[in-house]
């Protein structure tokens, strides 16, 4: 978005408040607490003929930020208001938001002169049929309408003229099976409209693309066509081009501060490295390795960094600003990429290709195959002291994820002349080597399979979109959806059921551990998706149509005695929002599939209201192809993992929000008049010496010339059959379920051989056996294999943290946890580094999803589904969290 910014006189004052939270996490009554806090001290401000604005920002404890909603404009009595509006915004937030620690809330806010607007909501007018502004008989009686004042034959019917109270003439036409029926005032049309008959007290009255059904003279069903715009073809590429560089970035630890040492850039001939002992001090480095590929001979290159969103740009960020215009995209709150502007004309973009191979360089390396592989070094040798170091090898407790035996093999080539600096330039531009040659690789050969130049893209979803739109989709198939339908999908939008039912196996009893194979492209290639035009109706769809296919939104009842419910839904928890699958009674959206699914195991559904479309398979020749060509090479070969990274990331690309927010840099003269006009869309600012980079986001506005590349209702689609197809795990007679995820099920007994099938799409396939397993939460579990190997898992802790099953067994008590400890990254993109933080991890079990069972000795036995009603609401329920 191009905006002219005039140097005026900044006349908003801006002000902050921050409340240290002490490292717990957002919970209602917190926020409640602190904002009390807040009103009591700016409350005084507040006079006859002025308003807040305010905008809420949350720092977590690993330095991360996240602006909360829109600035907001109040009144003093918009206190109460404005809490039940953060608290929404939180609550549709994803679990990381609400289960992060926070360090401290961030009120920003001033005084305006004037008032706020009211705030006010509108009552519905349920007496009559209104169609805008046209108050409409629901009847098939034409003398309803008003005085009769001539009626004429016409061919095969009558012609009505009727007058009403206001003077309004209503012309009818009628038939044996129909009428047509103009509105006229002055002689001027108001309004036209067909109503058809379906039986002696039902019709349905057709104006222009909304069809009403009436029954007994009240409205059961309405429907109406949304104007649609599909998803385009696109063209495949007809050349690739291969112009790309790689840098990478050398760190050491300087009083638990990440420090770069070494950079080094590979152009594909050329190698260049900067150490930090030839400069005055690590700016001076980096900006010279910068400055150095910011030539007329790189012109348009793409400039990959392994790892730029969380690491390397927090170092290079603060310096780009000074060698040119600097445009990032952020999405998630991190930058993905960076356009830069330099010289006449010139300009570079900066690119992580972590977003596109999800796999650290050492693996890639091995997997692709390239000539330079991955070497190592010792990282934790490094110190500002001992940078011009020469002499033996360190030892190998410096060294990270290398042996003995291979720590040996490498000092056996050096006698006492290892030099670090050799080493370290050495290490870095073997890395910016192999990193580019695995770039080249990937490229050549989704350029040969599918003539896309991946270049073009910054994250591995927009890819497999690409290669989807340009080889395999069909036009006029995929409805763009955006503004309220797809909110309105998306409030049912959920992931993958996960789940602990039952803590741990008894002893003699074996826990089996199934994977399904490819859940969701199994799905993708065997089911109909929601195409075509998309109707919204009003009442139950299902009444006239058995077979209506799309997005209903429900009253829902689940059966009492139901052991492990199959459907979810957003509650609110004493930490927010959490996805449960619950026994009661409440509504939500739910995809037809599922609630057809759903009815089988006696569920209940009055459908109020939602979204038709048409259906066709339309990810079958996709998902085949890519499954052909995994099935065609071993695990180890690059065409293996290029169909499995493909096959795995194209549905959440559907699901994205493509309301993006805008970013700019903008010089502190002229801020104050960038402010002055979008004061209300600001989500967060940083400061850069004379420059604010700042984040707004505007409302989106919905318009015929729009274009929205994304379809929320596949995504959701594919979600849900993948939890009804996960659901013949539960509730099943066969076998006690101890836990599930997205796409596994732990069991107490073998299943049918007919089942299992490793190679086949939608088939599971034995991952292990254990002796022992304890389940304690999502995500947390502990696993003793009949090998004796030890498997575990907890969300939120590095697994270099060693836990023991014994550790894991004694939080089977009741109020028994453990605390361990972890370094934690802080990033500080002002700043330009990285600390390392030391934190406690707290771990224990959780009843955040399913209540927890004990027995009388205190001991976890089980857990049991939470009932909720309409409010959705268990906080009351829950007695301890993490």
């Amino acid at each position: 978005m191009n905006i002219t910014l005039r140097k005026i006189r900044q006349t908003n004052v801006w002000n902050t408040i921050v409340f240290k939270i002490n490292n717990k996490v957002f919970s209602n009554n917190l926020f409640e607490k602190f904002l009390d806090q807040f009103w009591n001290k700016i409350e005084s401000n507040f006079t006859d003929n002025n308003h807040l604005f305010i905008l809420l920002k949350i720092k977590y404890v690993n330095n991360d930020y996240a602006t909360i909603g829109n600035l907001q404009r109040l009144n003093l009595g918009d206190k109460i208001w404005y809490l039940n509006v953060i608290l929404e915004l939180m609550e549709f937030k994803s679990d990381y938001y609400k289960e992060t620690q926070i360090e401290s809330l961030i009120f920003s806010y001033g005084f305006k002169s004037g008032e706020a607007p009211i705030k006010s909501n509108e009552n519905n007018n349920l007496n009559f049929q209104i169609y805008k502004d046209n108050r409409l008989p629901i009847t098939t009686n034409i003398f309803d309408y008003g005085t009769v004042l001539t009626n004429t034959n016409i061919e095969n019917g009558i012609k009505y003229i009727l007058q009403n109270k206001k003077a309004e003439i209503i012309v009818i036409d009628k038939y044996d099976n129909y009428y047509n029926i103009e509105w006229f005032k002055n002689r001027v049309s108001l309004i036209k409209y067909r109503d058809n008959f379906i039986s002696e007290n039902k019709f349905v009255r057709i104006i222009k693309n909304n069809k009403f059904y009436f029954e007994n003279n009240k409205e059961v069903l309405f429907l109406k066509e949304i104007n649609t715009k599909f998803i385009n073809k696109i063209a495949v590429s007809k050349n690739l081009t291969n112009k790309f560089l790689t840098i990478d970035i050398e760190t050491y630890i300087k009083n638990n501060i990440l420090v770069p040492f070494c950079v080094s850039i590979y152009d594909g001939t050329k190698k260049s490295s900067f150490f930090i002992l030839d400069y005055k001090n690590v700016e001076d480095m980096l900006i010279s390795a910068l400055k150095s590929i910011l030539i007329r001979k790189y012109n348009g290159y793409k400039i990959y960094l392994h790892n730029l969103s969380k690491f390397d740009i927090i170092f290079l960020f603060k310096y780009l600003i000074k060698l040119g215009t600097v445009k990032p995209i952020i999405h998630n709150n991190r930058i993905i990429s960076i356009n830069l502007n330099y010289g006449e004309n010139y300009h570079v973009q900066f690119k992580d290709s972590y977003l596109i191979l999800l796999d650290s360089l050492l693996k890639l390396a091995k997997s692709f195959k390239v000539e330079t592989q991955k070497s190592f070094f010792p990282y934790l040798f490094v110190n500002e002291t001992n940078l011009d170091y020469v002499g033996k090898v360190p030892a190998l407790k410096y060294f990270e994820k290398i042996n003995r035996t291979t720590y040996n093999e490498y000092s056996s080539q050096f006698k006492n002349n290892w030099n670090l600096r050799e080493q370290s330039i050495q290490y870095c531009e073997k890395d910016c080597i192999s990193l580019y040659e695995v770039i080249s690789k990937f490229s050549l050969m989704i350029f040969n399979l599918f003539s896309v130049n991946m270049h073009n893209y910054p994250t591995l979803p927009s890819l497999a979109f690409a290669i989807f739109r340009s080889n395999f989709l069909v036009e006029n198939t995929i409805p763009q959806l955006s503004g309220k339908i797809a909110s309105d999908i998306r409030e049912g939008y959920t992931g993958g059921a996960v789940d602990m039912y039952i803590p741990t196996n008894k002893p003699g009893v074996k826990t089996y551990c199934y994977d399904v194979n490819a859940l969701y492209p199994s799905q993708m290639f065997k089911q109909v998706m929601p195409v075509g035009n998309a109707t919204y109706f009003k009442g139950d769809i299902r009444k006239e149509n058995l077979n209506a296919f799309g997005f209903f939104y429900c009253k829902i009842t689940a059966p009492d005695k139901i052991k492990h419910p199959i459907l979810q839904t957003h509650v609110k928890t004493n930490n927010g929002i959490r996805t449960i699958s619950p026994i009661g009674s409440w509504s939500d959206m739910l995809f037809s599939a599922e609630m057809d699914n759903a009815s089988k195991l006696g569920y209940k559904f009055e459908i109020l209201w939602g979204y038709t479309f048409e259906k066709a398979n339309i990810f079958k020749e996709y998902v085949d192809t890519l499954h052909n060509i995994r099935k065609s090479y071993p695990k180890d070969d690059p065409m293996n993992y290029i169909a499995k990274i493909l096959l795995n990331s194209l549905y959440g690309r559907f699901g994205m929000d493509d309301n993006f927010i805008n970013v700019d840099l903008i010089h502190k003269d002229y801020f104050a008049d960038f402010e002055a006009k979008f004061l209300d869309n600001i989500k967060n600012i940083e400061n850069f010496d004379e420059y604010k980079l700042v984040q707004y986001k505007f409302e989106e506005i919905e318009n015929q010339d729009s274009t929205h590349n994304i379809s929320i209702g596949i995504a959701a689609a594919i979600t849900a059959y993948s939890r009804i197809h996960m659901s013949f795990f539960k509730n099943n007679p066969n076998f006690n379920l101890f836990y599930t995820d997205t796409d596994s099920a732990y069991i107490d007994s073998p299943l049918a051989d007919d089942l299992v099938d490793s190679k086949t799409l939608g088939k599971v396939k034995l991952e292990n056996i254990c002796k022992k397993a304890i389940f304690l939460a999502p995500k947390v579990y502990c696993l003793l294999t009949e090998e004796g190997k030890i498997i575990y898992k907890v969300k939120g802790l590095k697994h270099e943290v060693n836990l023991t099953l014994k550790e894991f067994k004694s939080l089977l008590n009741k109020d028994k946890f453990l605390m361990k400890e972890q370094t934690k990254w802080m990033r500080n993109l002002s700043d330009g580094n990285i600390k390392l933080n030391e934190q406690l991890y707290t771990l224990k079990v959780t009843d955040n999803k399913r209540e927890l069972v004990y027995n009388s000795k205190g001991l976890l036995i089980g857990t049991k589904p939470y009932r909720i009603d309409s409010n959705k609401d268990i906080r009351k329920n829950i007695n301890s969290s993490i």
